[in-house]
C-alpha cells in the first residue's frame, strides 16, 4: 500500500506529533508498505505559526499540492490511502484536493487547538470547536488517541472517531539509563517534568508547589524564559535528546504532568518505560493512559499526588509500560486508512 501523509507538524519541531508521526512512518515501512509525506520542511518559505514561533508553517502557491501529489505518484505510482495529519495550511490543502476529486481519506485529532488559541488570544474555544468540526466532517474517519478523546470530540458534533493509540520506545525508555548529568547532584526527591515549555501546559501550578527536593523542567518554549526568571529554585535543562533525555526520565523519582489540554501525553508513557511514577491531574490524557494506581497517581490535588507517587514501584511503571507497542500501535493506524486509488489524473 502506498499511504501519503500531509501534515503541518514534522521535523526540526520537537513534540509528541512528530514523534508520533515519524514513529509509525518507520514502523509502515517495515512491514512493506510505501510512505509519502508532504510537510513544511519540505518548502522554502516558512512562516513562524502565530503564538508558536518555533513552528514553522509551509508557505505556498495555489495549486502546489496538488502539483506535489501528482510529482509523488509519477515517482513512486498511485496512492492507496491519504491521511490529513492537521488542520493547518497544508492539511487545508490536502483536504481541499480530496473533496474536489472526491477522494475519501482520513484526518488525526492530535491537539486541543481551541483550548490552545484560548489560552493565548482569549477567543472563545466554541468558536473554534465550530471549525475544527467543520474541518474534520468530510474525513472518513477521525483517529483519535483514547476513548475519552473520543467522548468528548462527540460532544463538539465530531463523532466518526476511530481508536488509533499510541505506543512507546521500550528499548529507548529504559530504567537502565540512569544515571542523569542533569539530575545527579541535585537534591532527592526530583520532580520532572518533560515537554514544550508553554502557557497550555499549565507548568506553573507544577512550579508553585511546595514539595521536597527539586523541580526540574525539560523542554523548550515560548514561557521559558519567563518561568526560568520567576522560579529560580527549580532547574531548566532546555530541550534533551535520545540517551541524554531517556536518563533524565529515568533517574527522576517523580514524573509530573500538570496539563489540563492534552489528548494523550506520550511523555506518560516514557516515563513509565523509564521506571518512573506519574502524578497528574484526572483529566483527558492522564485518566486514559493511567489506568493502575500503582504506576501514578491522578488527583486534583497535585500537591498530594506528587507525595504519593514517591511511594510507587518503579518497577511497576516500566512492566505497564511494556503493554503498549509501536506495532500495535501502527495497525490500528493502517486499519483505519480509508484505501483509494489516487492516479495523478486529479484536478
Amino acid at each position: 500500500m502506498h499511504i501519503l501523509l500531509v501534515s503541518d507538524a514534522w521535523h526540526p519541531q520537537i513534540n509528541g506529533v512528530v514523534r508520533t508521526l515519524d514513529t509509525t512512518r518507520g514502523i509502515v515501512e517495515q512491514k512493506g508498505h510505501t510512505f509519502s509525506r508532504i510537510t513544511p520542511d519540505q518548502f522554502q518559505i516558512n512562516m513562524p505559526m502565530p503564538m508558536y514561533k518555533e513552528i514553522g508553517l509551509a508557505l505556498f502557491w495555489p495549486g502546489e499540492v496538488s502539483r506535489r501529489i501528482k510529482a509523488i505518484i509519477q515517482e513512486k505510482g498511485a496512492i492507496d490511502a491519504i491521511h490529513v495529519a492537521t488542520e493547518g495550511p497544508l492539511g487545508m490543502a490536502a483536504r481541499s484536493f480530496c473533496q474536489r476529486n472526491k477522494i475519501p481519506f482520513t484526518t488525526s485529532f492530535h491537539t486541543k487547538l481551541a483550548e490552545y488559541i484560548n489560552e493565548r488570544t482569549g477567543l472563545p474555544a466554541r468558536w473554534l470547536w465550530r471549525w475544527l468540526e467543520w474541518f474534520h466532517r468530510p474525513a472518513q474517519r477521525v483517529l483519535v488517541t483514547n476513548q475519552g478523546m473520543a467522548d468528548e470530540l462527540a460532544e463538539f458534533g465530531i463523532k466518526h472517531t476511530h481508536l488509533w493509540p499510541r505506543g512507546v520506545d521500550l528499548e529507548l525508555f529504559h530504567p537502565s539509563k540512569k544515571p542523569s548529568q542533569h539530575v545527579q547532584g541535585l537534591q532527592r526527591p526530583v520532580f520532572a517534568y518533560v515537554g514544550r515549555v508553554a502557557v497550555e501546559k499549565n507548568i506553573e501550578s507544577f512550579l508553585k508547589l511546595d514539595l521536597p527536593g527539586t523541580k526540574m523542567i525539560v523542554g523548550s518554549g515560548p514561557s521559558y524564559g519567563s518561568l526560568k526568571a520567576k522560579y529560580t529554585d527549580a532547574v531548566f535543562t532546555g530541550p534533551l535528546h535520545g540517551d541524554v533525555l531517556a536518563a533524565a526520565y529515568a533517574d527522576a523519582d517523580v514524573f509530573v504532568f500538570p496539563s489540563k489540554t492534552d489528548t494523550f501525553g506520550l511523555v506518560l508513557l516514557e516515563a513509565c518505560a523509564a521506571g518512573t511514577p506519574v502524578a497528574a491531574f484526572p483529566v483527558t490524557g492522564p485518566k486514559d493512559v493511567i489506568t493502575d494506581p500503582n504506576v501514578g497517581t491522578l488527583s486534583e490535588d497535585l500537591q498530594a499526588a506528587c507525595l504519593t507517587s514517591l511511594e510507587l514501584s518503579s518497577t511497576a511503571a516500566r512492566t505497564y509500560a511494556e503493554r503498549f507497542s509501536w506495532d500495535a500501535a501502527t495497525q490500528t493506524f493502517l486499519d483505519a486508512l480509508e484505501r483509494t486509488s489516487v492516479t495523478g489524473h486529479e484536478d
